[in-house]
């Protein structure tokens, strides 16, 4: 398989899923490689496939686990939980059916919610945490996912079953491409992601993840009020200057409320830094990598994180009534 975009051309060996069920469900992942271990988030309607370009190259150093989240990809689609924190439990879960203790984690869109929550539930298995597009800093989402999360959008679901919509779909896309649009940017991963939706089970599953996370006026969620306990947990915001679905601006929202966090702009890029470019993330994930050293969790300093926090809401009246 060639990496479609960047500098990386070697065809990677194949990587086979494995499976393993927890709690009922088949859960699906990537995991190869030996060493420090790296855990893999994808967004929404994606699946393990997104971080395929790095996965070779990685497992060079690093011990590497890319799940299918639940509801996605190879993965069970049950009638279940699919909020972020059931997602957090969940990477816990996998991490410890496999015998991983910590992990850098790395998530992209979705997952780098997923991932936020991970560290904040479970700090003391979280070693760096690296957030790519990450949803959950800002209320502001593309308007196509806001109407898609609005009550009754789910009886348009069959619709995706007939060919003509498929049709205008890819052809839709294609157009915003030819016009160099910031949407059109990303329209070979969202193509992508689109066909990664064959079926009415996944295509429900997307719909009660999209609806925990997303509704008319935007992202439900935010990461904002808990981002001051990322304090000595070394932390990486990777972003694309032209991302239309979480606009670059969070980047910077997100950077700020991040105490001392990196930021890496990829600046011709869109929603997909990743595979837009897997050369330059591989690059700026190396050197994040090799020039921090791995988070300690101290239970006492996690809890003055708190209080501290707590106090600097009170003080600038921020500090919700209940």
């Amino acid at each position: 398989m060639a990496v479609r975009r960047g500098a990386i051309t070697q065809v990677p060996p194949a990587y086979k899923m494995q499976e393993h069920t927890i709690h009922g469900y088949r859960r699906a992942f990537i995991h190869a490689g030996e060493g420090s271990a790296i855990l893999l988030i994808h967004g929404i309607g994606d699946s393990s496939r997104t971080w395929l370009p790095l996965i070779p190259w990685l497992t060079r150093d690093h011990s590497v686990v890319a799940p299918d989240l639940l509801g996605h990809g190879a993965s069970d689609k049950p009638r279940a939980d699919y909020s972020i924190a059931a997602y957090a439990n969940g990477m816990r879960d996998l991490l410890s059916v496999l015998g991983v203790e910590r992990a850098t984690v790395i998530g992209h869109s979705l997952g780098g919610g997923v991932a936020m929550q991970f560290a904040y539930q479970y700090p003391e298995r979280c070693e760096r945490l690296v957030l790519v597009s990450s949803g959950g800093v800002s209320r502001e989402v593309h308007p196509l996912l806001r109407a898609a999360s609005a009550p009754n959008a789910d009886l348009l679901l069959p619709l995706l079953n007939v060919d003509l919509t498929r049709i205008a779909v890819r052809g839709g896309l294609k157009a915003l491409e030819w016009l160099e649009t910031d949407i059109g940017n990303d329209a070979e991963d969202l193509l992508r992601v689109f066909d990664a939706l064959p079926n009415a089970a996944a295509r429900r599953a997307f719909i009660r993840t999209l609806r925990a996370v997303v509704d008319w006026r935007g992202q439900v969620v935010t990461m904002l009020d808990r981002c001051y306990l990322t304090r000595g947990m070394p932390t990486m915001l990777v972003w694309g200057k032209h991302d239309a679905v979480i606009p670059y601006r969070h980047a910077l929202l997100a950077h700020a409320a991040m105490p001392g966090s990196r930021l890496e702009i990829f600046e011709r890029a869109g929603h997909f830094p990743h595979r837009s470019d897997p050369a330059r993330f591989l690059a700026v994930l190396r050197n994040f990598i090799g020039s921090t050293a791995p988070a300690s969790h101290s239970v006492e300093q996690w809890r003055e994180l708190l209080r501290l926090g707590r106090d600097r809401r009170v003080a600038s009246g921020n500090e919700t009534e209940s």
